[in-house]
């Protein structure tokens, strides 16, 4: 199950995988239901068209037959490529969702009465019931959605998150919520479940992640009233084309109008843009975050502020050690040495930094064979240590609980270090050695913030995009604005609490401004909800995550800084897309218009630049054209086009650059082509 999960994750599909192309077909076909494709309006008018135009055809004459055919069949995979191009963009969301479903396996759950009636009543997890307690022991699946009521125990969420290092969970704390389907490593806790069957977490997030209520973004309606916009115009030039050729004594079938108004119309868009949408989502998906609708995922595209916490984007989500201080007659050496035995069942992220920190700095090397017996660390405990060979015994971890395991008091020297350790907002940890002297504290391992390398970077990457940014963090004014300038944010918030965060946002909210922030615990949950855009750490409390609607499953709150590149992303697919398609239709009207009324107006052979040879063929290319170009662009709209931080003007000139030339010249050489093609296969 695990292996299913992190292989989603690690490893993409491509694009155009087999596994993702049969179902879509089937698919494009189901979606030509006119109830699914009155949601697209101009896919919408086109299957109107389509329809029109093959009713049509059977009344034409026999000379015209062929002809007429081919038009209304090409009209009709331009409806379904347009249809395909969806289907293959929720077909790789879905891909996600079957990997969060293999999550769901039954499993068999200890129910117990009370916290202090123990009897074990052994049921499947298919029948547990909201509030029901859960006794979940080392080794065991956790039956349900809930939260720890008693006990504390490392739990693997790595088949939600696809990351293998496992996450404490304890009662009373932020950090009191577990999933269904993830497993406890050590120790044992009690679970109060939270949803009935069918309403859990999971549940709730393959349903988002399939995206059966996607909303449509205001942005995007604003692109579909434009696009109807233009829809109109261009038919109303269609409708008065009969009477101009009627003075001209030229005879316009209706398959032809039809075939010429679809590709007037921004068929290239609208016919993907439902998929650009999908897609924005899925290029989340595939970073294991899920949006609730399409809204939170296009206003992080337009987000000016970031609001981000401190531990964990700015520094590393675990303090890493930095520092390793004897005390009394210790050397460092002896120090490192009995620091490194104790830290080696030390499983924890903080524990293995120790490990790094001393074979970094050469400063001890262990040898397995002088271990009779290791101490695994324990979240209970709080301490790890080993049992050596020559009767020593090595402790190492936080400084009350060793202390009170080696029996001995705090000396000055080593309150004073502690103190000054904890003044400067890092944490103490404790080493001591059991010897034929008895037992002693060698000295005290300092853990630290340490900004992660390259986020000063990514924070310039973001000042060019126009986003300011804010550090949010607990810590001292002192502390704060030392991590702020090393980091390189904007601004900074210290001895944050809930009330300030969301006065925070709100003041940036009145400026105009739109405001997106991640946070994990219930005290976000305001701020979260206020947020244009609120990313909520799956790890965290059930309020957090009502509140936001982004998840991130892995919990990692760098996250929010991928998010704003995809929301931008997807702005600029979707301009870009815009772009090409609107010129598509200036040039298609140019290229096509001329070439049927060059007979009757001989003036307009200087507008037929490319010589099209017959209008029947000139109508056909276009159509043709039309169709083959959704399928073409069909990657670009699923992979999204490149996003480089720049200003508006440089965007804009990049738009019309490349996609509005491109725009202008492909129709002329690939209606050329397909008219050179079809007249030489004698299709007209």
């Amino acid at each position: 199950m695990n292996a299913t999960v992190t292989e989603t994750k690690s490893k993409d599909a491509p694009l155009l995988s087999a596994e993702l192309i049969r179902p879509a077909i089937l698919e494009a076909f189901t979606k030509l239901d006119p109830r699914h494709l009155f949601r697209n309006p101009v896919m919408f008018m086109t299957a109107v068209v389509a329809a029109v135009s093959t009713l049509a055809s059977f009344n034409s004459a026999a000379g015209a037959l062929g002809l007429n055919l081919q038009i209304a069949l090409w009209l009709w995979f331009t409806v379904i490529f347009a249809n395909f191009a969806e289907a293959l963009a929720e077909g790789r969301g879905k891909a996600r969702a079957d990997a969060l479903r293999a999550a769901q396996s039954e499993t068999e759950a200890q129910v117990i009465a009370s916290l202090t009636d123990r009897k074990i009543q052994k049921v499947s997890s298919r029948s547990l019931r909201k509030n029901d307690l859960v006794l979940v022991e080392a080794g065991q699946l956790i039956p349900g959605d809930g939260e720890v009521v008693e006990g504390i125990a490392s739990v693997d969420e790595s088949a939600i998150t696809g990351e293998s290092a496992p996450v404490i969970r304890e009662s009373g704390s932020d950090r009191s919520n577990v999933t269904g389907g993830t497993r406890v490593v050590s120790d044992q806790i009690v679970v109060r479940i939270g949803a009935d069957p069918g309403e859990s977490f999971l549940d709730r997030m393959i349903a988002l992640v399939e995206g059966a209520q996607r909303q449509k973004t205001p942005n995007e309606i604003a692109l579909t009233v434009l696009l109807i916009g233009l829809s109109m115009i261009f038919l109303l030039v269609v409708a008065t084309l009969p009477a101009w050729a009627s003075y001209a004594k030229i005879t316009l079938s209706v398959p032809l109008l039809a075939a010429l108004l679809v590709t007037l119309i921004p068929t290239t868009i609208g016919g993907l843009l439902s998929a650009i949408g999908i897609a924005g989502m899925d290029r989340l998906v595939k970073r294991n975050v899920v949006a609730k609708s399409g809204r939170a995922v296009e206003a992080a595209g337009d987000v000016d502020t970031l609001l981000i916490d401190k531990t964990g984007t700015i520094t590393f989500g675990n303090r890493r050690a930095t520092h390793l201080i004897p005390v009394g007659d210790a050397t460092r050496e002896q120090l490192a040495e009995a620091a490194l035995y104790a830290s080696l069942a030390d499983e924890t992220p903080e524990g293995k930094s120790i490990v790094e920190l001393i074979r970094t700095q050469k400063l001890a090397e262990a040898d397995a064979a002088q271990i009779a017996r290791y101490i695994e660390f324990s979240a209970s405990t709080r301490l790890s240590g080993a049992d050596l060979h020559d009767g020593a015994a090595v402790r190492k971890g936080a400084v009350d609980t060793v202390l009170r395991d080696s029996g001995v008091s705090a000396d000055a020297e080593t309150t004073r270090i502690v103190e000054k350790i904890a003044r400067g907002g890092g944490t103490p940890l404790a080493v001591s050695r059991q010897g034929p002297n008895g037992k002693t504290i060698l000295g005290i391992i300092a853990l630290s913030d340490v900004v992660k390398p390259g986020i000063k970077a990514r924070f310039d990457e973001l000042r060019q995009m126009g986003i300011r940014t804010v550090m949010i963090t607990g810590d001292n004014p002192l502390t704060a604005a030392a991590i702020a300038a090393e980091a390189g944010v904007d601004d900074y918030l210290a001895e944050a609490t809930p009330e300030n965060k969301l006065e925070l946002i709100r003041k940036a909210q009145a400026d105009g401004r739109l405001v997106a922030m991640c946070g994990d615990g219930s005290n976000d949950a305001p701020a979260l909800a206020q947020a244009d855009v609120g990313v909520a750490m799956n790890s965290g409390t059930s309020a957090a995550r009502e509140a936001a609607n982004l998840i991130d499953l892995d919990s990692d709150p760098t996250k929010l800084i991928d998010v704003v590149l995809v929301g931008k992303q997807m702005l600029i697919s979707r301009g870009s897309l815009t772009t090409f398609s609107i010129a598509n239709d200036v040039a298609k009207y140019f290229a096509i218009v001329p070439a049927m009324f060059v007979t009757a107006y001989p003036a307009l052979q200087a507008l037929n630049i490319m010589q099209l040879q017959t209008p029947g063929s000139a109508v056909l290319s276009a159509v043709i054209f039309n169709a083959l170009i959704i399928v073409a662009l069909i990657p670009l709209a699923l992979r999204g086009v490149d996003y480089k931080p720049a200003g508006a003007s440089q965007l804009l000139a990049r738009n019309l650059g490349i996609y509005g030339l491109g725009g202008i010249v492909a129709p002329f050489i690939g209606i050329k082509l397909i008219d050179l093609a079809i007249n030489a296969l004698g299709f007209v």
